[in-house]
């Protein structure tokens, strides 16, 4: 598929309105999902991060990144956003925040990455139509 074909692309990263994290919370779980799409699919060689990257991530990087920031209403939603997401072969990051900081020690999910893919795939899962009730952040 060419970049013409592909259309536009973005990374959406999902985070729990249930939890009320504080903004610079929100932010840092945003961030882990972010970088742990690429993370996960890469291997260190020689003091070096090696990370296989698809058409639409290659496009993502050299065009801009382009980021979402969405809030769902709970853990149900945030499992069922990543769930989609997988199925539908999209890259994805589940967090589980480590509760060190905050939720009384209990680890906990709290924010999930999809993408970066093409915008329609996305938004068919976190779109103004998309499976999943979504409120911008």
């Amino acid at each position: 598929m060419s970049d013409d074909d592909m259309g536009p692309v973005k990374q959406v990263l999902l985070y729990r309105r249930d939890l009320k994290m504080r903004k610079g919370k929100i932010a840092a779980q945003c961030a882990h999902a972010s970088l742990s799409v690429f993370l996960r699919r890469g291997a260190l060689a020689q003091g070096h991060l090696v990370v296989p990257l698809d058409a639409a991530m290659t496009k993502w990087i050299e065009r801009g990144s382009a980021k979402v920031v969405l809030s769902v209403d709970d853990e149900e939603a945030l499992l069922a956003a990543h769930a989609l997401a997988e199925a539908a072969g999209l890259p994805c990051a589940l967090i589980r925040d480590a509760g060190k900081t905050e939720f009384k020690g209990v680890p906990t999910r709290t924010a999930v990455a999809i993408g970066p893919a093409p915008v329609a795939a996305i938004d068919a899962i976190t779109g103004p139509e998309g499976q999943i009730a979504t409120k911008l952040a």
